[in-house]
């Protein structure tokens, strides 16, 4: 990065910080003293989805946990990490999984197996795709194809959650936690509930 483009950074950043201290000129000195957070969201890398942003949520109002194709792998001590504390620390009320059309990660799981970093982190799924191979067979187009994985792909994550010691734990305890699945579309900005939340289950 250039010198000139980091300081475009960082006077972005103070215009933006004065627009909310002209709001509420308590709101980072209170920010600095607590994380009261009701939502966990597990998005993807893409620049493109913000999670504040795209819900039109204050810093503060959800933790946010991304990586490429918004994936929690049962093996992932990162992912993992961040559902324990958010559970039990931050005791948040409502798990997001959120996916979104056009997903780099998605579309590299579809081409096929390579050698590099990528292709290994999103083999679970392409794993996805090989299992439900019929029902991607009677799609009309690729493009169809790729939005049908994005959203497989969000629900194979909401049930891995789902399954975890840390949410059967949770429930067992009587916790009020939901788990939901969702997909944004960068096309026009929306979020598009995929009917797969769950409140309470048993592995």
């Amino acid at each position: 990065m250039s010198t000139k483009a980091l300081q475009r950074l960082i006077a972005q950043n103070r215009r933006w910080s004065d627009s909310i201290k002209n709001r509420d000129a308590q709101f980072f000195s209170t920010l600095a003293h607590q994380q009261k957070p009701t939502f966990l969201w597990f998005g993807c890398s893409d620049s493109r989805v913000p999670a504040n942003e795209i819900i039109g949520v204050m810093p503060g109002e959800v933790f946010v946990h991304r990586n490429v194709a918004n994936q929690v792998p049962p093996t992932d001590i990162n992912a993992l990490s961040v559902l324990q504390y958010a559970v039990e620390r931050l005791n948040v009320t409502d798990i997001i999984v959120c996916g979104h059309y056009g997903c780099g990660g998605v579309m590299a799981a579809m081409e096929g197996v390579g050698e590099s970093l990528v292709d290994y982190w999103v083999q679970p799924v392409r794993e996805i795709y090989l299992d439900n191979r019929k029902q991607f067979d009677q799609l009309p187009t690729e493009s169809a194809r790729q939005e049908r994985l994005c959203e497989l792909n969000v629900m194979t994550q909401v049930n891995r959650i789902c399954r975890t010691s840390i949410l059967q734990q949770a429930w067992d305890r009587q916790n009020k936690i939901s788990v939901h699945g969702l997909i944004y579309s960068i096309h026009d900005g929306l979020l598009k509930d995929l009917k797969v939340s769950v409140s309470k289950t048993k592995a």
